[in-house]
């Protein structure tokens, strides 16, 4: 079997500039990069030149995050970021919403994809507890009223995992819209799942490299598609604190995450 392509997920290092993500990617035994992209300090000239070092270095970037869908009236910036990801050759857009009606979920959701129309960005639908698509069926029955192939569902193990989801409803997903997923391992033990902030907390400190917590995680890797690519999303306070060198940092779960791939092979 040959080896399973793995990302270098943004979330592992927060504090890093879009440059640095490109760094660490190139540093490390990656077959791709992620890329965060924050508002306030993106501009044109950010694209060209991320877009320049991503050549320079042989960087393929497999997602840009995050889109997020807030309530209220459109926001332009979502379809920019459309543009950015296909600008920067990313082949996956993240989006999450804390838009609590799903039919105006569906909508923007629909404009980020019309937007994504002849270029080979997809965009892909996050469900978690931590927004207001908190399932895999919610974000289904989104994905059901958008129109388009430029449109994905993904996976995250820990929100696949605390949300009760099985291997039987990830491959009851439509092939085509599952483009890549996100794997990590965590404590079999879930946080207080009325608390917000404990979910969060989970989620940006509580991860651990696959074979260490008590995650189904082989369940999920199953019941996916075998030729996808997986973005390791191992968010972890003890991570950070371990190896506050960004380019160790993704050397070291680069490791980790192969020796685990390799030995169910």
């Amino acid at each position: 079997m040959s080896r399973r392509q793995i990302s270098l997920a943004a979330g592992i290092m927060p504090e890093a500039s879009p440059s640095q993500l490109v760094e660490a990617a190139a540093a490390s035994d990656f077959d791709f990069g992620g890329m965060w992209v924050e508002k306030d300090d993106w501009t044109p000239e950010t694209t060209r030149r991320i877009r320049r070092q991503l050549a320079d270095a042989g960087v393929r970037l497999l997602d840009l995050e995050v889109a997020w869908i807030m309530p209220g009236p459109p926001d332009p910036w979502l379809c920019e970021l459309v543009d950015i990801a296909a600008a920067l050759e990313a082949t996956n857009l993240l989006c999450v919403s804390s838009e609590p009606e799903s039919d105006a979920t569906a909508a923007k959701f629909q404009a980020m994809v019309d937007r994504a129309k002849g270029t080979d960005v997809r965009v892909n639908l996050e469900y978690g507890l931590f927004t207001e698509v908190k399932t895999i069926h919610a974000a289904r029955d989104i994905l059901d009223q958008v129109e388009g192939e430029n449109k994905g569902l993904l996976c995250d193990a820990l929100h696949w995992s605390r949300s009760g989801a099985t291997g039987a409803d990830v491959t009851a997903v439509p092939r085509e819209w599952i483009g890549y997923a996100q794997l990590c391992d965590a404590p079999a033990e879930p946080p207080d799942l009325s608390d917000p902030q404990a979910i969060i907390d989970d989620a940006i400190n509580r991860r651990m490299p696959m074979g260490e917590g008590g995650l189904a995680i082989c369940d999920l890797v199953e019941a996916l598609p075998g030729d996808i690519v997986f973005a390791i999303e191992e968010r972890s306070e003890a991570l950070r604190n371990a190896f506050p060198d960004l380019n160790e940092r993704a050397r070291e779960v680069a490791r980790t995450s192969r020796a685990w791939l390799d030995a169910r092979s």
